[in-house]
């Protein structure tokens, strides 16, 4: 399995198989500061978005039209994306989908989620989540934009091998809350995200990094662009 990191929260999971399977995790590629990448340069099968803030779906609808993907998304945002003719699964906290390569199950976040339109206007799109998704032997949590919450020890329950956690306060969880996480979600492996993107969400990884490791957990920094085998 490979993990390619797009900066933000923006992540690539390659799944080994006859076919391998691709999914992208709140597509931030063409407006990201940390490198814009051009939607059509990211094949994909799935585009998973936690919320509707733009700086986690602005490219779903590009690269559903360009690769055929799929858009995952909670029900009132998947449902703005099929209305644009994207191919959709529509998901809510707790619930999830059996597909032939694996699940993705929706777990609970806590932030909110509104699509920003032209002229200020913020339009609700329901609720916030983060992902599991279960594949090749792996499990992997991709948290969105979140606060820590304690049921976060029921996410990992069944053993995660890899924790996709944000770190840049403000808006989701700061360092420490993020350290008090992997107590709770006791991951294999955890990456840092959603930090040093935009001035309010200054955080400095490598030194969430090295407090992490001092509370005895794996923690791996990932450039933008970087991709890791897992």
């Amino acid at each position: 399995m490979r993990v390619t990191y797009f900066g933000h929260s923006c992540f690539r999971i390659e799944i080994p198989g006859s076919p391998a399977v691709r999914l992208v995790f709140d597509p931030f590629l063409s407006e990201n500061p940390h490198g814009a990448v051009d939607p059509a340069t990211v094949p994909c099968d799935y585009v998973l978005c936690s919320h509707a803030h733009s700086d986690h779906c602005c490219d779903a609808l590009d690269l559903a039209r360009l690769h055929g993907a799929t858009i995952v998304a909670p029900y009132e945002l998947a449902e703005h994306f099929a209305a644009q003719g994207a191919k959709v699964i529509d998901l809510m906290p707790g619930g999830g989908v059996n597909l032939p390569w694996g699940r993705i199950q929706m777990t609970p976040a806590i932030h909110s989620s509104a699509l920003e339109l032209p002229g200020g206007e913020n339009r609700s799109m329901g609720v916030p989540g983060g992902y599991l998704v279960r594949a090749g032997g792996r499990t992997i949590y991709h948290a969105g934009d979140t606060a820590l919450f304690g049921d976060m020890t029921l996410i990992g329950r069944h053993g995660l091998d890899l924790a996709l956690l944000p770190i840049g306060d403000r808006y989701t969880m700061g360092a420490d809350d993020a350290i008090e996480a992997l107590t709770l979600l006791h991951p294999r492996l955890a990456v840092p995200m959603h930090y040093n993107t935009f001035p309010p969400i200054q955080a400095d990884p490598q030194a969430f990094a090295t407090r992490a490791q001092q509370a005895g957990h794996n923690v791996r920094v990932m450039a933008a662009g970087e991709t890791m085998a897992l």
